[in-house]
């Protein structure tokens, strides 16, 4: 598997924008948790054995992701209390942390590639036939714009902020697919859009500055 990720930010007016615009990720617990029917977790299995490093990025290993992906799965979904057993198993494909650059003109954005399964403990089987590729952004807040993210940051700081991003992403994914445990259409409907807005916010910057880059490409 191939992962590849835009390295040169453009200094212009996107800037003054991306600096309005974006927040920081906030703590998932602070937030309102959606809805989940009948889901109850039971494992929650991450394995990082075979990702890749994206370069440039600062090190982590293996165990450093498995142990900060853990944890963020839990805090997030270990306080609902459904009727069934479900379990989350997540493989990290790839990373790339942000390492110390120089300011506007080189600020790498860090990101994190997870495969990710949803299993049934009752039905003893996977809900879906293949993986869900999750592509994860760290976001930007203002200081992060003006120096970029691996001065402002340091590497369990851009960690744990990628690993609660991709616990409200693995959450979205599950809530696109209410039937799997049991939640009426109308408080699936209500949680994705919420779930999706926090997922959008907290990687907005990002995404804004992908656009960017592409439009400025094709001219």
């Amino acid at each position: 598997m191939t992962i590849s990720i835009r390295r040169l930010a453009r200094f212009s007016t996107l800037g003054f924008s991306l600096f309005l615009m974006a927040c920081a990720a906030g703590d998932p617990l602070d937030e309102e948790l959606p809805p989940m029917g009948d889901f109850r977790l039971a494992h929650n299995i991450v394995v990082a054995d075979n990702m890749q490093q994206v370069p440039p990025s600062r090190n982590a290993t293996p165990d450093e992701w498995e142990e900060i992906l853990t944890s963020e799965i839990d805090r997030r979904f270990s306080a609902y209390e459904g009727d069934r057993l479900y379990h989350i198993g997540i493989a990290v494909d790839g990373y790339s942390l942000a390492p110390p650059g120089i300011p506007i003109v080189l600020s790498p954005r860090s990101i994190l590639v997870l495969s990710v399964n949803i299993w049934d403990d009752e039905l003893g089987r996977k809900l879906h036939e293949e993986p869900e590729q999750i592509i994860v952004f760290e976001g930007a807040s203002p200081e992060t714009l003006l120096v970029g993210s691996g001065i402002a940051r340091n590497r369990t700081e851009q960690m744990q902020i990628l690993a609660r991003n991709a616990a409200r992403r693995v959450q979205l994914f599950m809530l696109e697919n209410p039937e799997w445990f049991n939640i009426s259409d109308a408080e699936a409907a209500e949680a994705l859009n919420s779930v999706e807005a926090l997922a959008e916010a907290a990687e907005e910057a990002a995404a804004i500055e992908e656009a960017a880059d592409e439009a400025a490409d094709g001219n």
